[in-house]
């Protein structure tokens, strides 16, 4: 692939991807309620004349190159659902629909990878490759990157390599960063109950204090990672919600508690879960209560680099931006991706593109009413999606 055409098409288009991004920043949607996002990233597809597969029962689409004499086959994600924020930046762009904002960078994202169809579109009987650029609803909640898997779209033909990536504001605009091995934790939701037996407040012998019983499991839940667990591996475990009493002179029947645990690797996952499980069971039953622990079946595995891959964001952030520009993050982050599911079975990278800059007080954080992007960054993940593919081409 000729780089210099390749980035003179990309600066071309530039301003056409901005308003793209706009366009999305505009039409919020929730996870699982994506419908116009959907239609309108359709109607950028046609546009484009790349052919897309409609998946009924979500919102997600796949767009691909495919031709059957090649053998490798190259995945891009991006995410495209949003947050219930209500936006509180005055743009011209700024959110139309009340309490729903892109305040994740999803609409960035679309726009990246638009941009990356509309120009690997463009020279499609040049690629030795095939793409598949999957445009994923349910991100922020029930890790729509299973319905995709589910409908096969990493199948027929088959996914190599699969490239993923997020705008960071902690991150210079014009810098890249990922991480070799682990960069983003496993996430579970832990749903908790705890049943003991009701009576008068006035009268606690007849009863089974279910709030007493529980009070100690959250203490004890706390000594896991600072007793249980080495001081060289990482855990976060927090119970954030309790439910249950009816009034003050009742004693209390149940109570209900959710929780979120979050680990790097396998070992440390099954480990906590198993601790967690044995403190809930046994100090139930130590006050005489039955305590059960159900983990959601919707948890995020742990992201965890390719090496091969990450050494090709190297080079190609190295080649697009300077040496100076890629960052080699030191420490994995405690938040969930469900980018995971897709490199279960194959190769696969995620990396972050830097979109802050403090002279135009682009710096508030990801999920936070005031977030935006230095749209400088937009090009930039375009061309690193479109680099990333060249790699086999």
């Amino acid at each position: 692939m000729d780089k210099e055409n390749i980035f003179r098409y990309c600066k071309d288009i530039e301003s056409w991807i901005i308003d793209v991004r706009r366009e999305f920043h505009k039409i919020p949607e929730l996870s699982l309620q994506e419908y116009e996002t959907k239609e309108k990233i359709i109607e950028y597809l046609k546009e484009i004349k790349i052919d897309y597969k409609d998946f009924k029962n979500h919102n997600g689409v796949m767009a691909y190159i495919i031709n059957s004499n090649n053998k490798t086959t190259i995945g891009i994600r991006a995410d495209i659902d949003a947050l219930p924020i209500s936006e509180e930046l005055n743009h011209d762009y700024r959110s139309v629909n009340d309490g729903k904002m892109h305040a994740c960078g999803h609409d960035a994202h679309i726009a990246m990878l638009l941009g990356a169809c509309k120009v690997l579109n463009s020279m499609k009987e040049k690629l030795n490759v095939n793409v598949k650029f999957l445009f994923q609803p349910a991100e922020e909640t029930l890790g729509g990157a299973k319905f995709l898997i589910k409908d096969k779209c990493l199948e027929n033909p088959n996914v190599d390599y699969m490239f993923g990536l997020h705008v960071m504001p902690h991150i210079e605009v014009g810098y890249i960063e990922t991480k070799y091995g682990t960069l983003n934790a496993s996430t579970d939701t832990l749903n908790i109950v705890v049943k003991g037996k009701q009576s008068h407040g006035a009268y606690p012998e007849n009863g089974i204090d279910a709030i007493v019983a529980s009070s100690h499991i959250i203490t004890a839940l706390q000594s896991i990672i600072s007793r249980n667990l080495s001081p060289l591996d990482s855990a976060v475990l927090t119970i954030g919600k309790i439910q249950g009493g009816d009034a003050q002179n009742i004693i209390c029947e149940e109570i209900k508690m959710n929780g979120t645990l979050r680990t790097l690797d396998r070992d440390t996952r099954e480990f906590m879960i198993n601790r967690i499980k044995d403190i809930v069971e046994n100090i139930s039953h130590a006050f005489g209560c039955i305590g059960n622990l159900l983990i959601d079946n919707d948890g995020y595995p742990a992201v965890i680099n390719n090496k091969e891959m990450v050494d090709i964001i190297i080079k190609n952030a190295s080649e697009l931006l300077g040496k100076d520009k890629f960052i080699m993050r030191e420490k994995p982050s405690l938040g969930g991706e469900d980018f995971s599911f897709y490199t279960q079975n194959n190769k696969g990278v995620f990396f972050h593109v830097g979109c802050k800059n403090k002279n135009s007080d682009k710096v508030h954080s990801l999920h936070t009413a005031q977030f935006d992007i230095d749209e400088n960054c937009l090009i930039i993940g375009t061309m690193m999606h479109i680099m990333n593919v060249g790699y086999f081409n």
